[in-house]
């Protein structure tokens, strides 16, 4: 299933060839790969919703995919401490309704 955010490479290529790409072989690689690049950081949509924030999110598990070596642990370690953190308030919440009802 295609991303909303990138284009559909096996039906048309980036409107990025025709705006900032002029002269560069749309069917090389490294070209389409710079022009999705380009399509993710040219991406305009609201930021102070629930897709906002999901899109957020879904953004940097993709920018952690595609990362290697030291950024890759670093996003590992970023998700480890997010999870660390929700696991303690979750269970500090459970605590404090167990000792407020018992």
């Amino acid at each position: 299933m295609p991303e909303l955010h990138e284009p559909d490479r096996s039906s048309a290529r980036s409107r990025q060839f025709d705006d900032e790409l002029v002269g560069l072989d749309p069917d090389d690689p490294e070209a389409q790969a710079f022009a999705a690049h380009l399509d993710r950081m040219q991406c305009d949509r609201p930021a102070f919703t629930v897709e906002g924030y999901l899109d957020g999110v879904r953004d940097f598990a993709d920018s952690a995919n595609r990362a290697e070596g030291e950024r890759r642990w670093a996003a590992v370690l970023v998700v480890l401490l997010l999870l660390g953190v929700a696991a303690y308030l979750v269970g500090d919440a459970l605590l404090f309704v167990l000792v407020t009802w018992l």
